[in-house]
């Protein structure tokens, strides 16, 4: 199977900044994983948007995209469960 690269976009790497370090470290552990597969069980794609997916770590949502056609996984957003999809 390919492994796909993961690109963060520059709003997104400020999101995870923000988080405390025990997050950032679970998140950045999800994320890898999407790497050797970008639609995990748990994975819900996203209503309104062609290819726009989300996995659930804990409180946190991380919202990404799928390039198929490049190998890539992008990174779109990271929050809280209450605001990321505003």
């Amino acid at each position: 199977m390919t492994r796909f690269e993961i690109e963060i976009t520059h709003s997104a790497e400020k999101q995870l900044r923000a988080l405390h370090r025990e997050d950032q470290q679970r998140l950045a552990k999800a994320m890898l994983a999407l790497a050797e597969d970008p639609r995990p069980r748990d994975a819900k794609k996203l209503s309104g948007y062609e290819d726009v997916f989300r996995i659930r770590v804990g409180r946190f949502r991380v919202l990404y995209s799928v390039a198929k056609k490049r190998v890539v996984i992008v990174i779109l957003k990271i929050g809280h469960r209450r605001g990321v999809y505003r």
